[in-house]
């Protein structure tokens, strides 16, 4: 059995995350370490990382960038694997993730979602078939109470994309401000904050007289749970490095 504790327990995903857990046999979560430290589960929850008396094998991370120093240095003290899910880190906090990676196994991903990944590969098999002769457009769509923008996910997308290309593309997030006609090596990043929406990606990609898109469309946040605890019940146990959902899906599929 595979215990872990839920960094952000009471926050929309920790709830959701707490429930979707029920359904396992080999994986429990047994505590929680919270701001908000009501108690809203069978386990207990902790004001911050020094507090925690429970055994645990991994935790998973659904909370704020703020916590992350205190997660790090717990986690390196007592060696225990990391899920990140949190998205909007700087520069310098993922450079803290990089060390910490030297020294326990570290799996961080934008978006816990298989359909997500699968549409990143196909965003990358379309940005090799059209090179430049595409312009690349995303767009994405989430609930008001998200925070940081553009996603993480939207920046997974334009990662992946990038990757595949020849020349050195360069993110536009913000067009009002110049005038002039869109750059060849653009990848434009456009974010759409409003109601409920649990989570939209498009990736256009516009060419002469055609235009092909990639869309995903998250209808539940239970997706994003399920996939967090799979990562959490891969990554139990294996050595100091850093992981991402490639390399679980190459193990389960």
């Amino acid at each position: 059995m595979v215990n872990f504790l839920m960094s952000g327990c009471n926050g929309r995903m920790g709830q959701v995350i707490a429930e979707s857990v029920k359904e396992r046999s080999d994986i429990a979560l047994v505590c929680g370490v919270d701001t908000y430290t009501e108690r809203k589960n069978d386990f207990p929850v902790y004001p911050d990382f020094t507090a925690i008396n429970e055994k645990v094998d991994v935790i998973i991370d659904f909370s704020n960038p703020s916590a992350l120093d205190g997660l790090l240095a717990y986690a390196i003290e007592n060696s225990i694997p990391c899920v990140l899910c949190t998205t909007g880190y700087s520069d310098a906090q993922l450079e803290a993730i990089g060390k910490a990676s030297e020294k326990i196994a570290v799996f961080r991903s934008g978006n816990m979602s298989l359909g997500i990944n699968l549409l990143i590969e196909l965003a990358k098999t379309a940005a090799k078939v059209f090179g430049q002769d595409f312009d690349v457009e995303i767009v994405e769509k989430h609930h008001k109470m998200k925070i940081d923008a553009p996603s993480g996910t939207a920046l997974m997308i334009a990662d992946g994309i990038a990757s595949v290309r020849d020349d050195d593309p360069e993110y536009i997030y913000d067009r009002h401000s110049v005038r002039k006609k869109r750059d060849q090596n653009e990848i434009g990043i456009s974010s759409i904050r409003g109601g409920t929406i649990v989570g939209e990606h498009d990736v256009i990609f516009a060419g002469n007289n055609e235009v092909l898109t990639i869309t995903h469309q998250a209808q539940s946040r239970s997706l994003f749970a399920v996939g967090a605890i799979n990562a959490a019940a891969f990554l139990a146990g294996k050595p100091a490095g850093s992981y991402d959902m490639s390399d679980l899906l190459k193990e389960r599929y």
